[in-house]
Order: structure tokens, then sequence, then C-alpha cells
């Protein structure tokens, strides 16, 4: 499907974050109101490339993920793909998910079988902004971001 191990980006004219190594594991850790049968949530763990940051992803209904365009969000009544953590570091600053400010964007996913559980893996697909809290020394401030890229998320 194209993805690439590590090509999720979260930048603006400031900053760049790159993330890769994306596993998946239905953990049930952020379950749907409803599910059908056999949907169990999906949480997506990776690491930041450049730096020493995490991204958490955690998807209610991995069984729509390739119905396209779900929205990402960081409440777990709302959110399609739910950001749960971000993190970074670059250039002497600290960078984490400000949660005052919600993402916007969608997610959609490639080659998802087995509701996200196949060995095979899949692609995701991330078209978002977020907020983050950008701390350098004593100075603190937020910045704006796109959370952008096609990445391979494998099985855990």
């Amino acid at each position: 499907m194209g993805a690439e191990p590590a090509a999720l980006v979260a930048s603006s004219a400031e900053v760049t974050l790159t993330y890769g190594g994306l596993s998946a594991l239905a953990g049930n850790d952020c379950p749907a109101a409803d599910p059908p049968p056999g949907v169990v949530s999906l949480s997506i763990e990776g690491t930041q490339t450049d730096g020493t940051g995490l991204i958490t992803l955690c998807i209610p209904r991995p069984d729509l993920l390739e119905d396209g365009r779900r929205n990402l969000g960081t409440s777990l009544s709302t959110a399609e793909v739910r950001i749960f953590d971000l993190s970074g570091s670059a250039d002497n600053c600290t960078f984490t998910l400000d949660s005052t400010r919600p993402p916007t964007g969608f997610a959609t996913g490639l080659g998802v079988c087995g509701n996200g559980t196949d060995s095979a893996g899949f692609g995701l697909d991330i078209d978002g902004a977020v907020s983050l809290r950008r701390t350098c020394g004593a100075t603190v401030d937020t910045i704006a971001v796109t959370l952008i890229g096609l990445v391979a998320v494998t099985k855990r």
C-alpha cells in the first residue's frame, strides 16, 4: 500500500518530529460503546525516529478504518481515531500533546484485515493537525503542527 515504517510527521515551520515503528495490539483500551461481535479496540504505539518521543493512538472500531476519513481526536466519546499521547524532542526542546486544543483531521486504514490484527499489518494514512506544548528551558508555549503520513503498522 506504499506505507513506510517511519513516515508519520508532525511538523511546522518551527519543528519536524518523525514517528515510526508503529505496532498494533487488540487490547480493548478504548472500547466502542456498542461494537459488533468480535470487534475489539486497537491500540497503536510508535516512537519518534529523530528524537525521544512516543505516539499512542487508540481506535475503538478498527473494522471501520478502511471506510475512510475516520475523525481524529482525543475524546473517547467523539474520536474514531483517538490520539492518546504524542510527545517528542528536537532542538533542545520537548513537546507534548496540548489536550486543551483538540486535534482535527482524519485517518484511513489501508489493507486492514482481521480488524487490524492480521500478521501482515496495514497502512495508516493520517492527515490532521494537533497542538503541541513546547518546553525550551524555562520557556513554555504552544505550537500548531500538521500530522501527516502514510505509515506502516505491524502486529504486536
